[in-house]
């Protein structure tokens, strides 16, 4: 899949950050167009359903069955960057209330 949007919520296999394992999951794309333009790859937000541990950089989505997740979920501030063609299937997108949200702990995160 290539054609990829900023908030767009995608499944992809996703490495553990221990490299321990791969698992299918959801993800934001956090990338911007003129990211996406210049290269094959797209930033992705790692999704969880566990909404009792948040840490910073992370977001509670609010219209989390409007993005195409199943559960109430988080988006992290785990980064990953992949090949766009890594990617399985398009599942939603986030509002843009939530968009806006991970925006500002993606800058609170990296301090910029």
């Amino acid at each position: 899949m290539t054609g990829l949007k900023r908030g767009d919520v995608v499944l992809v296999s996703f490495v553990f950050a221990d490299e321990s394992g791969i698992k299918l999951r959801p993800v934001v794309v956090v990338s911007s167009a003129s990211y996406h333009r210049g290269r094959r790859e797209a930033i992705l937000a790692a999704v969880t359903s566990n909404v009792r541990r948040r840490l910073l950089g992370d977001h509670l989505v609010s219209r989390w069955k409007v993005a195409g997740l199943l559960f109430p979920s988080v988006v992290t501030g785990i980064l990953r960057t992949i090949e766009r063609t890594m990617v399985r299937r398009k599942l939603g997108s986030l509002s843009n209330e939530d968009l806006d949200s991970v925006e500002r702990q993606l800058r609170r995160s990296l301090d910029l």
